[in-house]
């Protein structure tokens, strides 16, 4: 796979550093020739001493061909341009932004070309309510600018989808169970896997759909 990393700071390298390590073709683009100068010689990957914001550069570096684009830079402006323009300009199939302030996230969508965004902030608020929260749904990460969700339910006792087979239950079309964590093991989720209480659940679900998912895993609470 073929991937242009836009942002040479520590996100961006990172990002780079594991890309390769795991075999994929990575182009860096850093604006500032002095950074690259002085990372060139710590990361091998393909170094593009340009400004990610302009169609020239990235014409040039042959942005048409990579596969993926992660717009990894300090500036949530700068993620949207270079998002955009990777989307509309060369047509790049996935394009991956990291948002910087969450105040800025509703930004990044399907009209910026974001196919995924990346906050921070919410995805550590994700982790903390995941390890602690039972009984309720909590989002981990969105799709396609929002309109899917990737979450996690832990049952609790009562939930209505304990010692239920997945197949019975009456799941929406926009929803499918991808994984579930059992006493710290993967189970690869099959119609006939029965949940249990304590089991984490991930569901892929459309955000229209989330109501429904939310209604089958967790008992409603009356007054």
């Amino acid at each position: 796979m073929r991937v242009a990393i836009a942002g040479a700071g520590s996100v961006g390298t990172a990002i780079a550093s594991d890309l390769h390590a795991n075999g994929h073709e990575v182009l860096v683009f850093e604006q500032d020739p002095e950074l690259v100068e002085r990372l060139r010689p710590t990361l091998d990957v393909t170094w593009v001493a340009a400004d990610a914001c302009e169609v020239s550069s990235l014409d040039a570096a042959g942005l048409a061909s990579v596969d993926v684009v992660v717009a990894a830079t300090g500036d949530d402006e700068d993620n949207l341009v270079i998002s955009l323009l990777a989307k509309q300009e060369f047509a790049v199939p996935r394009v991956v932004a990291r948002v910087n302030h969450p105040k800025n996230q509703w930004l990044f969508n399907e009209s910026w070309g974001v196919d995924v965004s990346v906050s921070t902030p919410q995805l550590l608020t994700a982790l903390v309510e995941e390890a602690v929260s039972v009984g309720a749904l909590v989002r981990l990460l969105q799709f396609q600018g929002g309109l899917a969700h990737l979450v996690e339910i832990t049952l609790a006792e009562d939930s209505p989808a304990n010692d239920i087979a997945i197949a019975d239950l009456a799941f929406p079309r926009d929803a499918v169970v991808v994984a579930v964590v059992r006493a710290d093991r993967l189970i690869v989720p099959r119609g006939d896997t029965t949940l249990q209480s304590g089991d984490e659940v991930l569901v892929l679900v459309a955000a229209e759909a989330e109501d429904a998912v939310h209604a089958l895993f967790i008992a409603d609470q009356e007054a």
